[in-house]
């Protein structure tokens, strides 16, 4: 055996004992084993090394401690929805705070939530945190999960049975407004890929301010999802970009790849046009010019998230939708035209 891995059975076989014996001792329910084979179990466990599957051991419990981050493998992110700087935040800081609390993250990517059902099930799971899907497969997805469920940044008009924490993106869409208005532009355009849910509140935040201030002019224009399409769709609107003054982007991702784009047609930012993003990632700081932003914090989400995990689970009929605040950081990528 040296060159193998030890098995139960290996160590009941040795023992004359059964392989139940052995995995009761194992897994510490001795109540009905005597201490002179608990004591004969362990020694030879010391012995022959023995190390237990760690699978087995959480599926043998009944709170297994594994809290399932479902993420919406969506098309717009062509297969690499990890890669994605929030998607990648996000996970970062939950997987801190889930440790913290003593339990252990498993990640599950997928576009078709009857993966997310058989997933849950086979790992048997304490709760199931959710990534980017949208307010239907929520639906269905409460309708057949009997675990507790947060949903990590969705948009709902009602909540049953299961938490939301999310930021406030209207107010973050606001505060954009009021500081590009401030530094003098009259033409805004804003960039999502999508006139619903968050990006419709950011953009509507954004309407917003300009509405408080006369000669104000914001629009919105909607790309195409996946990035590989975005490049000939600027191309093609190059024209009508150029005709505003500044650019706010529903998310960093977004407004690198437009700076970018610019750059590459010798267009400056932001001398020649303003951009700017949400999320505050951490592209941020490592693109020229460094981005001008709408900042949530990722530690702060991922906390609320897992607290209000834990707390459904003891209070399995809760539910509860936290909003937490944004603010706006002040970079290099937005010019002020009223010097």
């Amino acid at each position: 055996m040296e060159n193998q891995r030890v098995r139960i059975a290996d160590i009941a076989e040795e023992l004359g004992l059964s392989t139940a014996t052995v995995s009761n001792v194992i897994h510490g329910r001795t109540n009905k084993v005597s201490a002179e084979t608990v004591k004969r179990v362990q020694q030879l466990i010391e012995e022959r090394q023995y190390i237990p599957s760690m699978a087995g051991m959480l599926l043998a419990r009944n709170d297994s401690k594994i809290i399932g981050v479902m993420i919406n493998n969506h098309t717009k992110y062509e297969r690499r929805v990890l890669q994605d700087p929030f998607i990648s935040a996000a996970v970062d800081y939950l997987s801190e705070e889930i440790e913290k609390s003593g339990y252990f993250m498993m990640i599950k990517t997928t576009s078709d939530c009857r993966d997310i059902i058989r997933f849950a099930s086979m790992w048997n799971m304490v709760g199931a945190i959710m990534v980017g899907f949208c307010g239907e497969d929520y639906e269905y997805l409460r309708s057949q999960l009997h675990i507790p469920m947060v949903v990590y940044d969705g948009y709902f008009d009602k909540i049953e049975r299961y938490a939301n924490v999310t930021v406030d993106d209207f107010d973050g869409g606001m505060q954009m407004g009021k500081y590009l208005i401030g530094k003098g532009h009259r033409k805004i355009l804003c960039i999502a890929d999508n006139d619903i849910c968050m990006d419709n509140k950011r953009y509507m935040g954004l309407a917003s301010a300009s509405g408080q201030c006369g000669g104000v002019q914001v629009n919105r224009m909607l790309v195409p999802m996946k990035r590989s399409e975005r490049e000939v769709y600027y191309t093609g609107h190059l024209e009508k970009i150029m005709s505003y003054s500044a650019v706010f982007a529903v998310s960093d991702v977004y407004a690198a790849e437009l700076i970018g784009f610019l750059s590459s047609h010798g267009i400056r930012v932001p001398q020649d046009i303003s951009v700017a993003g949400f999320d505050d990632s951490p592209i941020c700081g490592m693109i020229t010019p460094k981005l001008t932003t709408i900042h949530q914090d990722n530690q702060t989400r991922a906390r609320a998230a897992v607290e209000l995990l834990l707390y459904q689970k003891e209070h399995p009929d809760s539910h509860q939708n936290r909003i937490l605040p944004v603010y706006l950081v002040e970079r290099e990528s937005v010019q002020n035209l009223q010097r």
